[in-house]
């Protein structure tokens, strides 16, 4: 999980679990969702696509591909994009969800993802 900084242009101080970005014209999902990682938190991690859906969210319409990384070294958050990041289990990250600020767009992405891997706890 992580803090926006309070200067961010789109959602300062609101908190998230996901990363990510725009895709560059003909650029594939997974690329752009690697070259995320590697500007937001320093790592060069593979990532394996899952699922794809049409957002009408905060920024407006737009299609977001999910993905996922196995990140098992230290990143090197951007202070740009992240005040504060920090680990957490299941059960810590689903009390923070319900008592913190979330960037509304990705508690969707959450959500979809959780309903995807089969974790059923609301």
């Amino acid at each position: 999980m992580y803090r926006r900084p309070d200067d961010a242009p789109w959602f300062p101080g609101r908190y998230e679990v996901s990363f990510g970005g725009a895709v560059q014209p003909g650029e594939p999902y997974a690329v752009a969702a690697a070259r995320e990682l590697t500007e937001e938190l320093g790592l060069t991690v593979p990532v394996r696509y899952l699922f794809k859906y049409l957002v009408h969210g905060a920024m407006g319409t737009y299609w977001l591909g999910v993905h996922e990384a196995l990140i098992d070294v230290a990143p090197t958050p951007s202070p740009v994009e992240i005040a504060w990041h920090g680990w957490m289990t299941a059960t810590e990250l689903h009390d923070a969800v319900q008592r913190l600020p979330f960037i509304p767009d990705g508690q969707d992405a959450w959500r979809r993802y959780r309903a995807h891997v089969g974790e059923t706890r609301d």
